[in-house]
């Protein structure tokens, strides 16, 4: 059975036993309903990972930036009335220096950022001179710590800067455990 469509070029025969076009293009709608449908869902998961991704690297940062691991402060003949600070976090050093009642200087160092720590000891203290690659002055010097609690210091952000260097996470340790292991990391003699 033929039929004939009226054209300006005159009349076009079309086969009716021909299948009807329109089948042909639903069923690829249909395909591309189901493949938009499978991409959406594999994008909604993909947001999902990276969204969970993304709180738990702020939840391990906040863990870290919170968690002062050691915390020192000065100590002058006869009284300090205004003792310089040092507390050592695991992913930074903050120098509180006070100066006059009420008003401090603060000073923090990633521990990425700092290149060298040096202790210089006198009679009764020591000083921890911290150097970094980022600071303007490019050290700061925090005077009259007890001897024992310089080397402390400097052994803790030792081992941090080692911990930093080799890439390990330590946001699973415990304030303790990870004092145990950088005092382990960094067992050097050091002569007073």
């Amino acid at each position: 059975m033929n039929i004939k469509i009226n054209d300006q070029r005159g009349n076009i025969p079309i086969l009716s036993n021909k299948p009807p076009i329109q089948k042909e293009i639903d069923v690829l709608k249909e395909k591309v309903d189901t493949l938009t449908k499978q991409e959406k869902i594999r994008s909604v998961k993909l947001v999902e990972t990276n969204k969970e991704k993304n709180k738990n690297l702020v939840a391990e940062l906040v863990n870290k930036s919170n968690k002062i691991l050691v915390s020192i402060s000065t100590h002058r003949f006869p009284f300090d009335f205004f003792p310089n600070t040092i507390n050592i976090e695991e992913g930074r050093v903050t120098v509180i220096i006070r100066t006059f009642f009420l008003s401090s200087q603060v000073h923090s160092v990633d521990i990425k950022d700092i290149s060298n720590v040096f202790i210089n000891t006198a009679p009764f203290f020591a000083e921890l001179v911290i150097f970094s690659k980022t600071f303007q002055a490019n050290e700061v010097r925090i005077r009259y710590l007890r001897k024992k609690e310089a080397v402390f210091a400097r052994r803790i952000i030792e081992g941090l800067r080692l911990f930093k260097e080799k890439q390990i996470d330590t946001s699973h340790f415990s304030r303790e455990e990870l004092i145990l292991k950088l005092e382990k990391l960094s067992t050097t003699k050091i002569v007073t």
